[in-house]
């Protein structure tokens, strides 16, 4: 019989170190939560979540937001087959129903270039939108290329390569209920985001 190996923990892997811990996300979620349902008082919002990352933080989210909801989702690729984008977007899942007339938020996991949120926007202020605004959980100014307006933000961090709460490496670590930095990264080039 083969001795079995130890299995290391996604949650406790010395790879991560913890950015932001599962607390204080879960707090600042629910002060952007009461924001936006102050902002939006009398109205119903129409949340866009850019999938795959933003999934976590959208169900966070909405959960905070005492108004009523509707949600859509979109899948965007600016990557190809590279580790860094190319600043070409292009829509891989389109949304299910129409902007037209309505409140949009979108609500993203990080702004990083602004590439993405940029073609996004003008995608969906084309398409008739009475209102939009971002709502990011993470911030990272010091990799800006375009500037976008950001209406509601979690977190400014470094300029580091994070994962958790939504964010992945090569489709791992999405389900770490914290913000960490991934130390050791097996490419020499990390995906930008």
């Amino acid at each position: 019989m083969a001795p079995q190996t130890e299995r290391v923990s996604e949650f406790y892997s010395p790879d991560l170190e913890v950015l932001i811990d599962e607390a204080t996300l879960k707090r600042r979620i629910a002060e952007l939560g009461a924001e936006i349902t102050r902002d939006y008082a009398g109205t119903t919002p129409h949340l866009v979540c850019v999938l795959k990352g933003a999934v976590v933080f959208l169900a966070e989210l909405i959960r905070h937001i005492d108004l009523p909801v509707t949600l859509d989702f979109i899948a965007v690729s600016s990557y190809g087959n590279a580790t860094r984008t190319s600043g070409e977007v292009r829509i891989v899942k389109d949304l299910d129903e129409s902007l037209a007339g309505r409140d949009v938020l979108l609500v993203e996991d990080i702004l990083d270039t602004g590439l993405t949120l940029n073609y996004l926007m003008n995608n969906f202020l084309s398409r008739g939108v009475k209102s939009l605004r971002i709502v990011t959980l993470l911030n990272k100014p010091s990799r800006r290329l375009v500037e976008v307006p950001i209406a509601y933000k979690g977190f400014d961090i470094p300029d580091a390569f994070v994962v958790g709460f939504g964010l992945d490496y090569a489709q791992r670590y999405r389900n770490l209920p914290f913000i960490a930095v991934l130390k050791n990264i097996s490419v020499v080039d990390p995906p930008a985001r």
